[in-house]
């Protein structure tokens, strides 16, 4: 785990960098596309959310990574679970742990929440993405993701 990365709360002032992020990580995930407006509105919706949090992962004044997680409640566990999204960093910083203090950040603000499960989606073809989830303990389930637009 790099020394100088540290995580914390997201801030207004993060949004163009954290845009940025997105735009990055849409450009691999093929239902989604990378639109900076969208996306800054729909982080600043985030921002002023207090059942949701946006981490990121800075270094030296300068964000390298970010991840979101919003509270929903699960009938299947009877309580409170959290749907993990936008899990990404910077493409020259990749493999050095900055994922993983994300994911281990994330779990903390899971457990501050009493929630006792994790959930999230990821890009059937993005083979890196998924490697990293099994290596931080991630697990497939037998559930697909369907979704309908409602625009």
């Amino acid at each position: 785990m790099p020394a100088t990365v540290h995580i914390r709360n997201a801030n207004s002032a993060d949004l163009v960098p954290m845009t940025d992020l997105l735009k990055s990580l849409f450009s691999v995930e093929k239902d989604f596309s990378a639109d900076g407006n969208r996306q800054t509105k729909g982080l600043k919706i985030l921002l002023g959310n207090p059942r949701a949090r946006i981490l990121v992962a800075e270094e030296q004044g300068e964000v390298v990574g970010m991840c979101t997680g919003q509270i929903v409640i699960s009938t299947a566990e009877g309580g409170p679970s959290i749907l993990v999204e936008d899990v990404v960093v910077r493409s020259d910083r990749q493999g050095e742990g900055i994922g993983t203090m994300l994911m281990e950040a994330i779990l903390k603000f899971a457990e501050e929440n009493r929630a006792t499960r994790l959930q999230l989606l990821a890009d059937c073809d993005n083979t890196p993405a998924l490697k990293f989830y099994e290596k931080t303990g991630w697990s497939n389930t037998s559930l697909i993701c369907l979704r309908k637009t409602n625009a």
